[in-house]
């Protein structure tokens, strides 16, 4: 009985979320995790919907991270934590995010999208270093600052004629 008030919570949860209605969605989402405590949906939703309405960041990915451990074969669980990443504006871990999701589970068409719609990962500023590399971090940094500065977001080439 009380998985189908479960169910019928994280129901009225989603759609709470699509009519952007996020507080709402937390209540419903919070009530069916209470009721089924390893429901991978059911946190990965709460920590979705608790970054939209609470803006707590760090719980919301320690959620998504928790319901990604519990079921990494599912798209959804990506995708929620990579949007968790996205809104707490920390872009690269949600595109490692969705590249995990894709060496995980092929070509998912879902994640693909996801994936294109945040854009591409400019090279490594010295590419004989790994991309972690604390150089190549710090000069990422200073780059993506400047280009910032010249007002634009991609490095323009140049062609001679």
């Amino acid at each position: 009985m009380s998985d189908s008030i479960a169910l019928t919570e994280f129901k009225q949860g989603v759609k709470k979320l699509r009519e952007s209605r996020s507080v709402d969605a937390l209540q419903h989402f919070r009530r069916a995790a209470e009721m089924e405590k390893s429901n991978p949906y059911f946190l990965s939703f709460v920590g979705v919907s608790m970054a939209r309405a609470e803006r707590r960041w760090e719980p919301a990915l320690q959620l998504c991270e928790s319901a990604l451990h519990l079921k990494r074969n599912d798209a959804q669980l990506y995708l929620n934590l990579a949007e968790v990443y996205t809104s707490a504006g920390r872009r690269e871990e949600a595109l490692i995010t969705l590249e995990r999701g894709l060496a995980s589970l092929g070509p998912v068409e879902r994640i693909q999208q996801a994936r294109l719609k945040l854009g591409q990962r400019r090279s490594p500023a010295l590419p004989f270093l790994d991309r972690e590399n604390v150089l190549n971090r710090q000069i990422g940094i200073v780059r993506h600052r400047i280009m910032a500065w010249l007002g634009r977001s991609r490095p323009t080439v140049l062609h001679s004629s």
